[in-house]
């Protein structure tokens, strides 16, 4: 892939119509138009490790700002690598109707952690996010998230490595020194932040959509007047 700024500061990158992220104003997820590139002149007297780029989101035209480190240092081109690092991460979104007030503001601060890149500081945030749901759901309700741990393993098929980690972050000693937290890279901690996302669904929000439900239906009947009950047997 080639991704370089030319002498007369004009960015020429073969794959920049299939760039897409999530936009952090809009949090679509839409093509992005470059909008500014800094004068090569500047860049070639400063020769920074990093450079910035700025564009445009399609779909609400906000500024977004991607910042690439430069590879080499030419007299006409600067290249630059093609992977690039968000300098704004769209806040990742979790539905908190039905979970517990204590559960909800720490694993806020956890969303918020991810989504500036503090993944050890989202790994430590999950860990006492997975404390108060402890708390909360007594030894029974602990058992069987470790259940589900499990369960969800063997469904996506998680490496062993990073599924012993995420086991010491959730149900490692309470913020005991004996027990330190694993350090985490970014993939790792992407994959723990869709676990735990899950382990707090499964607890709590698939069971208050349930109850609801059901109390819905119940109202209807009540209203209605019409409790018919279907035969097991039919009629002969």
């Amino acid at each position: 892939m080639s991704l370089y700024i030319d002498s007369a500061s004009r960015l020429h990158h073969d794959q920049e119509k299939n760039l897409v992220v999530t936009c952090p104003h809009c949090q679509a997820v839409a093509h992005i138009t470059l909008s500014a590139v800094p004068r090569f002149e500047d860049l070639q007297l400063y020769r920074p490790k990093q450079v910035g780029l700025v564009y445009l989101c399609d779909a609400c035209h906000a500024p977004i700002f991607l910042r690439f480190t430069a590879r080499v240092y030419g007299a006409q081109r600067i290249e630059l690598s093609p992977q690039f690092a968000e300098v704004e991460r769209a806040r990742e979104k979790f539905s908190f109707t039905y979970v517990p007030e204590d559960v909800e503001l720490l694993f806020r601060e956890a969303l918020i952690c991810f989504s500036q890149g503090a993944y050890n500081a989202f790994a430590s945030m999950c860990r006492r996010s997975a404390h108060a749901m402890f708390a909360d759901l007594g030894e029974a309700g602990k058992l069987r998230l470790f259940d589900e741990l499990n369960a969800v393993r063997d469904l996506v098929d998680i490496a062993p490595e990073l599924f012993t980690k995420m086991k010491s972050v959730l149900f490692g000693a309470e913020l005991d020194a004996r027990s330190p937290l694993p350090l985490l890279d970014g993939y790792e901690a992407g994959v723990m932040l869709e676990v735990v996302k899950d382990l707090v669904y499964e607890a709590y929000v698939r069971k208050g959509k349930l109850q609801q439900a059901l109390m819905v239906r119940r109202f209807f009947l009540d209203e209605t007047g019409t409790h018919h009950i279907a035969p097991f047997v039919s009629a002969s």
